[in-house]
């Protein structure tokens, strides 16, 4: 954010004529959350409520008299439009405030790709002890290798720890280590899936619906959508053990008696590039397209997105990006 003089002076006026803006009879979001429509577009309806709040854009061009306050508008500098995002839907927030910067298509129902991974590791820091060691069997390394799905390089025999699979699991994206963390811990994937969808239903993911433990089209994808995927991303990072695997770059597990060195890199190519992010997922399949679950704290606000369904394997993380860095300006830090 920028922390000039000039456009602090501005961001208070801002913060002050949105103050005393809400202090009309305006519905109540649900949740506490607000709802702004982006710059330069439609006004936003609230949730729920059928009530609609304008936009901050629409501030009156000359200052406007409060009782004993007079309350200037931010000057057209200060509002940047929307950046583009291709892709099939897109979704931000603000998991601070339940502030939602950007919906579009948010709601539509879509394969997810290996973003389902967040919930199988979800669901296995629930089921398991991180000091568990799970035995890789042929079954798992064929699962991979048959759907020609990204790997972690495992072996049959091997024995990892829980923890090691969970790294296996997000950042190389492996379907080697899902498969076997979901087989032992269902146990088997029938009774793993019934897990995830039934927490996914604890977490009001009402349009989510899990076929199999790593979002690989056989035998079904399953389908979810970009909002429900946000609120997962949330809960997801509100779990310590999950927030710092998913936002480590690399990860390596020396040779053992029991197992093979692993080197496993992160897949998502904004983590020490992009300020405050922390992971979180990435993903592909050919009916998917690329897809990818962000989050970053910026200035005390966390924000959450999630890309679907993008053609451009490098433009869904150039998208974050720019998304990040437009929310960051939407409101002023904590202090």
């Amino acid at each position: 954010m920028h922390h000039g003089g000039t456009r602090l002076i501005a961001r208070a006026a801002l913060v002050t004529a949105v103050t005393l803006a809400t202090a009309s009879p305006v519905p109540a979001l649900a949740s506490g959350a607000s709802a702004l429509a982006p710059t330069g577009g439609p006004p936003a309806r609230v949730p729920g409520t059928g009530a609609v709040v304008s936009a901050l854009v629409t501030a009156p061009s000359a200052p406007r008299a409060s009782g004993s306050l007079t309350l200037v508008p931010a000057p057209a500098a200060e509002r940047r439009a929307v950046p583009s995002v291709p892709g099939r839907a897109a979704y931000l927030y603000d998991a601070s405030t339940g502030t939602v910067h950007l919906s579009r298509q948010a709601g539509k129902r879509m394969p997810v790709a290996s973003l389902t991974k967040v919930m199988t590791a979800y669901v296995v820091l629930r089921e398991a002890k991180l000091s568990d060691t799970v035995t890789i069997q042929a079954a798992d390394v064929r699962h991979a290798a048959a759907n020609g799905a990204t790997h972690a390089s495992l072996r049959a025999g091997e024995r990892l720890t829980v923890r090691d699979l969970l790294y296996a699991v997000m950042l190389p994206s492996g379907a080697d280590a899902s498969h076997a963390l979901a087989r032992v811990y269902g146990p088997g994937d029938t009774k793993f899936v019934a897990k995830m969808n039934a927490t996914a239903r604890s977490m009001g993911l009402v349009d989510t619906r899990y076929a199999n433990a790593d979002g690989l089209p056989k035998p079904a994808p399953g389908h979810s959508t970009a909002l429900d995927q946000a609120k997962l991303a949330d809960l997801a990072l509100r779990d310590p053990l999950l927030r710092i695997i998913a936002s480590t770059r690399r990860h390596v597990v020396a040779k053992s008696k029991v197992h093979r060195a692993h080197s496993w890199t992160n897949s998502n190519k904004l983590l020490g590039k992009t300020p405050g992010v922390m992971g979180l997922k990435t993903g592909y399949t050919s009916a998917a397209g690329f897809c990818l679950a962000f989050a970053a704290d910026r200035d005390g606000h966390r924000l959450v997105g999630v890309i679907l369904g993008e053609s451009n394997a490098d433009r869904r993380f150039q998208s974050a990006t720019r998304l990040l860095d437009w929310a960051s300006e939407q409101a002023p830090p904590e202090v």
